[in-house]
């Protein structure tokens, strides 16, 4: 039996665990970033990996390496990252640091969005597809892309940043932080559209409108559709059309067999995929729409970490 650590690594929280070859959590650990930056995560990493290669060895498991999943880029050449949420790691050299505080270890890294598919294909809905997308939609949106096996990086690893995807237009400057499709459906993108719908002045009836600006979210927005808020829905409706446009166009670049959403907006947002889905039909390559299946993930919360044990068994 081959055991490994995975860790998934995310913007408030580190979530570790040694898993055992079959997929299973022999023990596991959540530490909290607490602003944490630069060396200081590295830190917290290099501590939640000594305490479970400890615990291992007071029960006769021998580690055989190390995979780990960082919220942003990770450049495969050179096993540095770019990560926005954590202060200082822009560009920084996260493999070379943890190699010299564990030398002698194998320890990969990989982008959030890539440990999701390899995780939900191994253990979750998405198994034994070769051809599959996970479409993630939370604060922001991303896709881990596995095609033919392989997870598709691009040029430069930055493949499967869809937030960006334009569909829209023409263009407006306000998709300049963070893209169209991010911008009207990520979990931010939802609260943010209500508010702009809000001060428009034409929903004055609406139960958002009690909230001061700022403090909507996507689960005030979800919480008030299903009391018929006609705001609420305009929102909802929004984002149903760019996430059905989104997986149009993913249907067609890439025909894969199932789409998996996943996230903290999916979520509450799972009772929409067949909506989703006809609305992507309008959109997409007629054959390839009706070969593919929308489904909810199976690991929610744990597809990350699920993928960082995937990645570390791979190496």
């Amino acid at each position: 039996m081959t055991f490994v650590i995975a860790i998934d690594l995310g913007g408030t929280k580190s979530a570790a665990a040694v898993f055992n070859s079959n997929g299973e959590i022999v023990f596991s650990e959540t530490g909290l970033l607490k602003k944490r930056n630069g060396r200081e995560v590295v830190d917290l990493l290099s501590d939640q990996i000594a305490t479970l290669m400890k615990r291992s060895a007071e029960n006769n498991l021998i580690i055989s390496s190390i995979g780990i999943c960082v919220p942003g880029i990770a450049y495969e050449k050179t096993g540095n990252v770019w990560c926005p949420n954590i202060p200082g790691w822009d560009d920084y050299p996260l493999l070379e640091e943890l190699n010299n505080i564990f030398p002698g270890i194998k320890i990969k890294i990989d982008s959030d969005r890539a440990c999701y598919i390899l995780g939900e294909t191994w253990k979750g809905n998405a198994k034994e597809c070769s051809n599959a997308i996970f479409l993630a939609v939370g604060t922001g949106i991303g896709a881990g892309i596995l095609i033919n096996d392989q997870i598709i990086r691009g040029a430069h690893d930055i493949a499967g940043a869809i937030g960006w995807m334009g569909l829209d237009r023409p263009y407006n400057k306000k998709y300049d932080s963070c893209g169209c499709f991010e911008y009207n459906a990520s979990g931010e993108g939802i609260a943010r559209v209500a508010e702009e719908l809000m001060a428009s002045g034409k929903f004055s009836n609406s139960e958002l409108m009690k909230k001061k600006p700022g403090q909507i979210t996507a689960k005030d927005v979800f919480e008030t559709c299903d009391k018929n808020d006609l705001l609420a829905k305009e929102v909802i409706n929004n984002a149903i059309e760019c996430w059905g446009m989104a997986v149009a166009n993913l249907i067609s670049l890439f025909n894969p067999e199932k789409i998996i959403f996943g996230g903290g907006v999916f979520g509450p947002a799972v009772r929409f995929l067949d909506e989703i889905y006809e609305e992507a039909r309008k959109w997409a390559q007629p054959i390839s729409i009706r070969q593919v299946s929308l489904e909810a993930s199976a690991l929610g919360n744990d597809a990350g970490l699920y993928g960082a044990a995937r990645l570390a068994l791979k190496e």
